[in-house]
C-alpha cells in the first residue's frame, strides 16, 4: 500500500475512532443528568484553598506548572493543592508553589484493572468526601476532557469549578473556559484567567527546580563512571509509551555512534525501569561507548542529569519536556501528536521538533494497539539524516548557554 493509500485509510480509522461510540453516548446523557442533582455546597466560608486536579503523567503534568506559578504569584494568599496520580506526585511536590500534594489513583490511568462499572463512580464519592473535609474554594480541570475529575469537584461541593466547555464536563462546571488547539502551556494558563490570573505568551517559562541531593547523587553517578564535570554529555531517551510513537532501535544506534564521534560526546541513555532493556540492545550495537542510566534515576535525578547535558534526544514524551525545563536544547521526533498542542516549550531555536509529512498526521490516536504497525509510519519515516542535523544545530544552541 503506497503512503496516500495509507493516509487515506488512517484519516478514515482516525475518523472512526474519534466518533462516540454507543455506550460512551449514554454515559454523556447519564452525566448530563447526575449534574443536576443538587449537591450541597460548602460554600459561606473563605478558605483561600484552591485545588488542581491533573490525573496525567510527566509531560502533561510539567505543562501545566507555569499555570500554577502564575496563579501563585498573581494570588500569593492562595493555598494550592495538587490532586495527582501517585506517578506525579514526585513531579509536583519538587515546586514550592504547591502546598500540599494529594494522590489518588485516577481511573483510567491507573494500571490497576477496574473491578467493575461502578467502582470509578465509588471512588469518584470517596474522594470527594475526602476532599470536602479538607475544603476548597475552586478547583481547576487541567486535563480537557476529565469529566471524571469534574464529577468530583462538584460531589466535593467546591462553589468554583473551572474547566474547559467540552460535553461531558462542561455540565460539571460553574466556569468553562472555550478549548482551543493551542499549546497545552496556553490551555492551561487560560484555566486561570478567571481567578483573576493574567499571562503575557512571551515571558512565560517552563521551569523544573534541580534539588541539591539529585544533583549530588549525578555527581556521584558519572564520577563512577569516570566521567569529568567538564565532559560533553548527549542524552538519548528512547522509550515513548506506546509502540507507535517509538523510532527503530537501529536508527537509534547510528545517531549515537556518529554525534559522540563527530561532536567528542558521551552518549548517556536514558528511561524508566520497562525501557532498561531497550537502552541495553541499544548500547550494546554501538561501536562507541555509552552510558546507560535506565532504571536508575527517578524525576529529579533525571532533571538533574539533564541540565548537565548538551542536549538531549528522544521520541515524544515526558522527560523531553523536562529537558526542556532544565533549560537543556532537544530535538523531539513527533508521530501521532501534535506538536503544535505537545511540543517542548520554549525556542524553536534550541527545541527541534522533527515530524513526517505524511497526510494523514497528526492523528492524535497515540495508541494504535491491535492494528499493523506497518500502517503508521509517521514517526519511522523520520530517517537518520535529519535527526543527525537537527542534533547537530541544538548542540551548537547548547554552547550559547
Amino acid at each position: 500500500m503506497d503512503r496516500e493509500a495509507i493516509a487515506l485509510r488512517n484519516r478514515a480509522m482516525t475518523e472512526a475512532f474519534h466518533r462516540s461510540p454507543l455506550k460512551h453516548q449514554v454515559r454523556s446523557a447519564m452525566l448530563t443528568i447526575a449534574s443536576k442533582v443538587p449537591i450541597a455546597s460548602i460554600g459561606g466560608k473563605r478558605y483561600n484553598r484552591t485545588l488542581v486536579i491533573r490525573p496525567d503523567h510527566l509531560g502533561d503534568v510539567l505543562l501545566s506548572t507555569p499555570a500554577i506559578r502564575a496563579l501563585k504569584a498573581a494570588l500569593p494568599e492562595q493555598e494550592i493543592h495538587a490532586l495527582v496520580g501517585p506517578w506525579s506526585a514526585e513531579v509536583m511536590a519538587a515546586y514550592p508553589e504547591i502546598e500540599t500534594v494529594l494522590t489518588l489513583d485516577f481511573p483510567g490511568f491507573s494500571r490497576r484493572p477496574k473491578v467493575n462499572w461502578r467502582s470509578p463512580y465509588e471512588l469518584a464519592f470517596e474522594a470527594s468526601r475526602q476532599l470536602r473535609r479538607i475544603g476548597y474554594d475552586s478547583a481547576i480541570i487541567m486535563r480537557p476532557d476529565h469529566w471524571w475529575g469534574a464529577l468530583v469537584a462538584q460531589l466535593a461541593g467546591i462553589p468554583r469549578r473551572i474547566g474547559y466547555d467540552l460535553p461531558d464536563v462542561a455540565p460539571f462546571l460553574t466556569n468553562t473556559v472555550s478549548y482551543q488547539r493551542e499549546h497545552s502551556v496556553i490551555q492551561n494558563l487560560r484555566l486561570v484567567e478567571p481567578l483573576g490570573v493574567t499571562f503575557d505568551r512571551n515571558d512565560t517559562q517552563l521551569t523544573f527546580p534541580i534539588d541539591p541531593v539529585d544533583d549530588l547523587y549525578v555527581s556521584g553517578y558519572l564520577e563512577e563512571w569516570r566521567i569529568q564535570g567538564t565532559s560533553r554529555l548527549i542524552c538519548i531517551h528512547t522509550g515513548a509509551g506506546t509502540t507507535v510513537k517509538q523510532w527503530p532501535e537501529a536508527k537509534w544506534v547510528s545517531v549515537a555512534d556518529t554525534l559522540a564521534e563527530q561532536l567528542e560526546a558521551s552518549i548517556i541513555l536514558t528511561g524508566s525501569d520497562h525501557e532498561l532493556p531497550t537502552a541495553r540492545r541499544i548500547a550494546g550495537q554501538m561501536k562507541q561507548p555509552s552510558i546507560v542510566m535506565a532504571g536508575d534515576t527517578r524525576v529529579g535525578q533525571l532533571a538533574a542529569l539533564f541540565k548537565r547535558s548538551k542536549l538531549v534526544l528522544g521520541a515524544d514524551s515526558g522527560p523531553l519536556h523536562l529537558a526542556a525545563a532544565v533549560g537543556t536544547p532537544t530535538v523531539s521526533l513527533f508521530g501521532p501528536a501534535d506538536p503544535v498542542e505537545f511540543g517542548p516549550w520554549g525556542s524553536s531555536e534550541k527545541h527541534l521538533v522533527l515530524t513526517s509529512d505524511i497526510a494523514c498526521r497528526p492523528c492524535r490516536v497515540l495508541d494504535w494497539s491491535g492494528d499493523d504497525l506497518a500502517y503508521h509510519p509517521c514517526v519511522r519515516d523520520i530517517n537518520v539524516a535529519r535527526v543527525l542535523e537537527a542534533g547537530r544545530r541544538a548542540f551548537q544552541a547548547s554552547e550559547g548557554r
